[in-house]
């Protein structure tokens, strides 16, 4: 019967009884009684100790109710992607970006002529009549008159990037603040999920070796074309770059990658960059390294910027960054590929085209629609080689063209519809070569609907009719002679007309001095 009890708390086991003996008190009971203040002399003190001695004697605390959002484990990531929205707020609409660039260049335009006049002020000679000390103030006085003329003239360029630099500065914390929200609720959902078969993922920097992608004597062979598309990619590793240094073309696309490393600037043989489908944000200045690249695919990600050094990449012909979100192109991206001959934008929020798109003399196909244009820069006739131009669904921001659109006489398609076009310019008749017209769903006044109805020629000779002079015999001659015949013999009905009547007054005032002579 004894010693049956098991290793649990709850389980006892006994020998032999002892004889009885009072509970001897501990010594904290000793204490306490000795120590306990009197009800009488101390009310306050002994009525707070007599309260914490009987904490422990209340019943437990009803259970908390569950969260009502259980992923929002971390709330202070909400409340900070909370705040930064509501601090890009704050900051008002963000400024042009061709306004920016001005406004750097006036910046470096002003501090140049600063420089100059201090130097000047610095080096100019002291008069004899002046000692040192009136000399050296008077340098201080001119030297404080500059700076303080220079200081207002770049007062609103400087509040330009300010406001410029605060926006991309919010922007990016917001940015990473959403990165680490959507970090939180995957991890919320991958521990709650119970899957039967766990999808096999690739995250971190894998070894390309281990993925049996890349052989391992890469290095020793002549590999001109590397495919890792839908690989599941996230990184890649800074070895690889080095590996395929002599690639001529690469593929990445479909994977989930975030960043292109800077190290691409060492695949200085490669002409074809496909990166489309992944999750990069931006792209690495390095790419402007890339002098020998001839077609790059940036299609089918989250960029908001291209880097300024696209310029530089003056060998490129096909350039596709649709699907992104651009709000601009970089100002100076025309003076660079002058050898680019397809420009894909479609589906970005881009607002306006640079001045310098006038630069890309041997473009031929440009697809600007479903972004947010408001206009087409006058310098958009200087695309002499242009073949299709589609500026279809920008919706209610466009609502003209200008004159300059019919400068382009190699254009054979245009695409204009779902947009707020209300007037075509006249030189659209110049257009002689336009095959293929779309103006569906504008509110068109000039020409008239009835006219669009019939065809391009239709609007061109509508056009004709209402410039005749725009016309001249080297440029559209035969168009002239075929749909105009009627305007010419009336000009030179309206001179037979005139030199009859000059002819008839020059005859009255012969006859009336004759008439004189006579009298």
């Amino acid at each position: 019967m004894y010693g049956m009890g098991g290793s649990s708390s709850s389980s006892f086991s006994v020998t032999k009884p002892a004889a009885q003996r009072p509970p001897r008190p501990s010594s904290s009971h000793f204490v306490a009684a000795r120590s306990a203040p009197s009800p009488r002399t101390r009310t306050i003190l002994s009525t707070a100790i007599a309260r914490s001695l009987s904490v422990g004697s209340k019943e437990p605390a009803p259970p908390s109710p569950p969260p009502l959002f259980p992923n929002h484990c971390r709330g202070e990531i909400v409340t900070d992607v909370a705040q930064k929205r509501q601090a890009l707020l704050e900051l008002g609409s963000r400024p042009d970006h061709e306004k920016v660039d001005a406004a750097k260049s006036r910046l470096r335009e002003v501090e140049a002529r600063l420089s100059k006049k201090l130097q000047e002020i610095v080096l100019s000679p002291r008069p004899e009549n002046l000692d040192r000390l009136e000399w050296r103030a008077h340098l201080a006085e001119k030297e404080r008159a500059c700076r303080e003329a220079a200081e207002k003239e770049i007062s609103a360029y400087r509040a330009i990037v300010s406001l410029d630099e605060m926006h991309q500065e919010c922007e990016r914390l917001l940015r990473e603040a959403e990165k680490r929200l959507v970090r939180m609720y995957e991890s919320a959902e991958e521990k709650t999920k119970n899957r039967r078969y766990a999808e096999p993922r690739v995250s971190g920097r894998v070894s390309l070796e281990f993925m049996n992608l890349l052989p391992d004597s890469l290095e020793k062979s002549r590999l001109e074309r590397v495919t890792l598309s839908g690989r599941r990619l996230r990184f890649l590793p800074d070895e690889l770059m080095g590996r395929i240094r002599g690639v001529v073309v690469l593929n990445l696309s479909g994977n989930q990658l975030e960043d292109i490393p800077d190290s691409v600037a060492v695949l200085d043989k490669l002409e074809e960059l496909n990166i489309s489908s992944n999750l990069l944000s931006s792209l690495p200045d390095s790419v402007g390294s890339l002098d020998k690249m001839k077609v790059l695919n940036a299609s089918g990600n989250k960029l908001s910027t291209l880097p300024d050094t696209i310029s530089c990449c003056r060998s490129l012909v096909e350039l596709d960054v649709s699907f992104n979100n651009l709000a601009y192109l970089p100002t100076d991206i025309g003076y660079g590929l002058f050898n680019l001959e397809v420009l894909s934008i479609q589906y970005n929020k881009v607002r306006s085209l640079p001045t310098s798109i006038g630069e890309m003399k041997s473009l031929r196909h440009l697809d600007v629609h479903f972004n947010e244009l408001h206009g087409l820069p006058p310098s958009i006739g200087k695309l002499r080689n242009l073949r299709t131009l589609n500026l279809s669904s920008n919706f209610t921001d466009l609502t003209e063209l200008p004159d300059t659109i019919g400068d382009l006489t190699e254009l054979k398609e245009l695409d204009l519809s779902s947009n707020q076009i209300h007037t075509l310019p006249l030189s659209f008749a110049r257009l002689n070569k336009l095959m293929k017209l779309n103006l569906d769903q504008n509110p068109l006044v000039f020409p008239p609907v009835e006219v669009v109805s019939e065809g391009i020629e239709a609007i061109r000779l509508f056009m004709v009719k209402r410039q005749p002079r725009a016309f001249s015999e080297g440029e559209d001659g035969e168009l002239a002679r075929q749909d105009e015949s009627w305007m010419v013999s009336t000009r030179y009905h309206l001179v037979e007309q005139l030199c009859f009547r000059c002819f008839q007054d020059c005859f009255r005032m012969h006859d009336n001095s004759n008439w004189r002579e006579v009298s």
